[in-house]
């Protein structure tokens, strides 16, 4: 019984958070009768949602609005949340200490022994997975659990639930890649959409330590495990990194010009042949797959169609934070095709938040060729792009993604698409990329 694995173990958990990942791994730690001492750098004031859900557990012990060396010393395992640098002086205190360092996700895969699929990239990776989620429920044929970067979902919690013959499939991003590597276990078959800039304030505008983070996912793969990726990503990792994998690495064929998606954008073509390339691995027919695309509606919050107000379109690409991912919803959005004129521009855009240290440039180039107008959110990100260009420095911003819409519902006409595709993080405005998902959503519902 895994409970009795972590019966009676001292264990910090680090970080607790309000995505609901780390209550839930808390919650099963404390079932499972772990001596507990949760640390977070929030105070007790902004966790109040998370500790209401873990008041009744009396072995858990918590160190808030601070971390301390002495929770880092004399302890059985250290649990570390993704974002977490590997470099913390608290995690160096636990390795010089000798203490095991784990993550949620790492330490289910480890622990369960189940098969699973992990997909990884800059962009892509959360629609690719819940392709093969839906593929593999449609296929009937195993019981199949989704984890790793889902909201709300404990990885760890999924070993009360899970059997030999199930299929876990992952969504794992660099941080919780880390896990995997410290764990050296890489999934059965992996996907690697792509990498692109990303997280570079994280990772010191350094990107070949996050390629090295995202590599986990199949540095430690045996024979008879599977990586596909697209072209590009596959060149990378045979110039850079092929002798770190044993599994047969696979660049899948564009998917058929018959196979009608309903989501736009030729991305989400690649991110769909991807899928199948992963479900052919699994032993799923063709068919199944096919039709399983097909009636596939996407994901919240990436380039999600959420209704037509007075005859304008309007998309929620919440988790579009990067300039790729923007100019990949402006290009699947926009009327652009070689230079037009301003009338014929059809995207109004709202953009703005927190500065993830990434170069703005080529967005900066690419949004006059689709929008009439911006609505920018205040942010540090917003800051340093205002000023770059004089349509952006007269464009108006707001404080609150309530206002934003309004002035993008006064400036789409008929026919036009108000797309909300901030760039940048959440933090400042909003509790997390969730809360500014939620809010969103919420504001558009109301609309009439």
């Amino acid at each position: 019984m895994m409970k009795d694995y972590f019966k009676g173990k001292k264990i910090t958990v680090m970080g607790l958070g309000l995505l609901g990942r780390g209550v839930g791994d808390v919650e099963f730690l404390a079932k499972s009768g772990a001596d507990l001492k949760e640390t977070d750098l929030k105070t007790s004031k902004q966790l109040k949602v998370s500790l209401d859900k873990l008041k009744k557990f009396k072995n858990i012990k918590y160190v808030l609005g601070k971390h301390r060396l002495q929770d880092f010393k004399n302890r059985d395992m250290i649990l570390k949340s993704a974002g977490v640098p590997l470099d913390s002086v608290y995690i160096k205190e636990a390795k010089k200490n000798k203490i095991p360092i784990e993550m949620s996700a790492s330490l289910f895969a480890k622990l369960s022994g189940v098969e699973i699929v992990g997909i990884t990239g800059t962009r892509g990776k959360s629609t690719v997975t819940q392709m093969i989620y839906e593929i593999l429920k449609a296929n009937k044929k195993r019981r199949i659990f989704l984890g790793g970067n889902i909201r709300g979902v404990s990885t760890l919690s999924l070993l009360n639930k899970i059997k030999t013959k199930d299929i876990v499939v992952m969504e794992l991003d660099s941080w919780q890649l880390q896990g995997f590597g410290e764990s050296k276990i890489s999934p059965h078959i992996a996907v690697f959409t792509n990498l692109m800039r990303d997280h570079m304030n994280y990772y010191k505008d350094d990107m070949n330590k996050y390629f090295q983070d995202k590599a986990n996912i199949y540095k430690y793969q045996k024979k008879g495990d599977y990586l596909i990726t697209g072209k590009e990503i596959s060149r990378k990792i045979k110039s850079k990194a092929r002798p770190w994998t044993k599994g047969k690495l696979i660049v899948p064929k564009p998917l058929p010009k018959n196979w009608k998606l309903k989501l736009v954008g030729e991305h989400n073509r690649e991110n769909a042949s991807l899928a199948v390339e992963a479900m052919h691995k699994a032993g799923v027919p063709n068919n199944i797959i096919k039709k399983a695309l097909e009636d596939f509606r996407g994901v919240e919050g990436r380039l999600q169609y959420m209704k037509i107000i007075r005859g304008v379109k309007i998309y929620n690409d919440n988790n579009a934070t990067s300039p790729d991912a923007t100019i990949a919803a402006l290009k699947a959005l926009g009327n652009h095709l070689g230079t037009r004129l301003p009338s014929e521009k059809n995207i109004v855009l709202i953009i703005g938040g927190a500065d993830k240290g990434l170069d703005m440039k080529a967005l900066l180039k690419e949004i006059p060729k689709y929008c009439k107008s911006v609505i920018l959110l205040a942010g540090t990100g917003t800051d340093k792009i205002k000023n770059k260009t004089t349509w952006l420095s007269e464009s108006l911003m707001v404080d609150n993604l309530k206002d934003a819409v309004k002035l993008a519902m006064e400036d789409a006409k008929k026919g036009d698409t108000i797309l909300f595709s901030p760039t940048f993080a959440s933090f400042g405005m909003f509790k997390n990329e969730y809360d500014r998902n939620d809010q969103f959503v919420d504001i558009i519902k109301k609309l009439k």
